[in-house]
This record gives structure tokens, sequence and C-alpha cells, in this order.
């Protein structure tokens, strides 16, 4: 107490009217301050309200279209003479008839391309056969043509083609180049006329393939020993002294089969075998 007593009186007013300028300064702060925080929430407001404004008119709108839309939808229900659970229905069947359509139109395509393709591969086994024939029928021919080969006969001249089975003789004498008889004869049986001449067979070797057999012509009788199957065996016979030829294809154990060649213009025998 004493010490505020013993200030002066103008210390006193000084101090007094610092506070009171302070006071006013932030009186006037807090008056901006909250001017401004005004001023700023009244912006917010104004733009909230219209965005609000503008949401409710959309939302308007959107029930304006909603409202039509199903209006619509009744109207073209009403159209039809359906009711929107028939409506729905319909369109389910018609979905479901459409469906339907599809799988039968893939299941025939499907089917379709089976039948071609079936088709394709019979074709293509057809032309693999035709093929295999050709190259089957080249190969026999070129069998036959191998064993239709032209050789020199035991007396050294040289010999017509040369048959081995009775098919290449049956080819033989289609040619028509020379005459043709075919014999079987018998170990141990007499001579057996064949054309103009008479053949005896004498001796059958199965397991070499040899054979030895008469062969009587012009009243003469001259002996074939040990020859070979499909050898040919030459001799001549007639006024003309004409080339015959005969070959034994196949030797058993008391037989040989095989044919006598001779030339068109040969004697023609009375009776042939």
């Amino acid at each position: 107490m004493a010490d505020e007593s013993s200030l002066a009186p103008d210390d006193r007013t000084d101090e007094s009217s610092t506070g009171k300028w302070a006071l006013l300064v932030l009186a006037l702060l807090y008056v901006a301050g909250s001017l401004f925080l005004m001023f700023d929430l009244r912006g917010r407001a104004d733009k909230t309200a219209k965005d609000l404004s503008a949401a409710n008119t959309q939302i308007a709108d959107l029930n304006k279209r909603i409202q039509m839309a199903e209006s619509e939808n009744e109207t073209v229900a009403q159209q039809v003479g359906l009711t929107k659970k028939e409506l729905a229905q319909r369109a389910g069947e018609l979905r479901r008839q459409q469906r339907e359509a599809e799988a039968r139109l893939s299941a025939a395509q499907k089917e379709q391309i089976g039948a071609v393709t079936g088709e394709v591969a019979g074709v293509k086994t057809d032309v693999t056969g035709v093929k295999s024939d050709v190259a089957s029928a080249r190969a026999d021919l070129e069998a036959t043509k191998a064993k239709l080969q032209s050789t020199v006969g035991d007396l050294g001249m040289q010999s017509g083609l040369i048959a081995h089975t009775r098919d290449d003789l049956e080819i033989l004498k289609h040619k028509g180049d020379r005459n043709y008889y075919e014999f079987t004869l018998i170990k141990g049986a007499k001579a057996q006329p064949v054309s103009t001449i008479a053949l005896q067979l004498k001796k059958a070797d199965v397991k070499r393939g040899k054979f030895t057999l008469n062969v009587t012509a012009d009243d003469r009788t001259i002996e074939k020993k040990d020859r070979n199957v499909a050898e040919p065996i030459q001799f001549y016979s007639g006024r003309d002294r004409m080339l015959y030829e005969l070959v034994v294809w196949s030797v058993d154990k008391n037989k040989a089969t095989g044919y006598l060649s001779t030339p068109k213009n040969a004697p023609i025998p009375v009776s042939a075998n």
C-alpha cells in the first residue's frame, strides 16, 4: 500500500490509458474476426443452398423421367394387352426360344460339318485305295515283266518270253506270237502226245528243282537230262526245221507241269492236249 501511494498521479494515468488501448485493440480484432467468420459462413451457406437447389432440381427431373418411363411401359403393355408380369414372362419365353434356336442351329452346323468331313475322309480313303490299287497293279505288271523275260535256251538260241505260271502262259497266248500247248507229265507213264511231238517224264527232283524227260519228234527220241525248272528246252522239228521250245514251271514228286511253244506256221496236230 505504501508503494501504490508513493506513485505519482501522472504515472497512474499512463497505465490506465495503455490498458484501455489494449482492450480496444483486442475488441476490434475480435469484431473483425467475427465479421470474417460470418461472411465466410454466409458464403458457404449460400453455396450449399445453391447446390441443394440444383440437386433437388436434378432429383425432380429424374423422378419425372422415371414416371414417364413407367407411363410408357404401362402404355406399351396396355397396347399389347399385357401386364408387367406377363410382359416379363413373354420376354423370358422369347429368350428361351432364341437360345433353343441357336442350339439347334449350332447342332445342325456341327452335323453338316461332320458329314462333310466324313465325305472328305471317304474321298481321301477312296483316293488312297485307288493309289494303292494302281501301285499294286504296277507292281504286278513289273513282276510279270520280270517273269516274262527272254533268255537263251539249251541250244544257245535266243528264246522268246518265258512263262513261269499258268497266268503267265495265258498272257503269252493272248500275245499271239506263237502256239502254246500246256501239259502235265506223270513219271513212269507212257509218252504223252503234245502238239506234233511226244513227251515222257523220266525223273523228278523236287528238292533241286530238276527233271529228266524224253522228247520224241520226227521219229527220234532225245533225252533232256537234269534240266532246271523254267529253263527253255529247245529242239528242231518238222521238214522245215522249225525251232520248238518247252518250259517246265513246276516239278512235284511224280509229275511235271509246263508248256510247249511252236512257231505260228508249225504243223497243227490232229489232236492236241
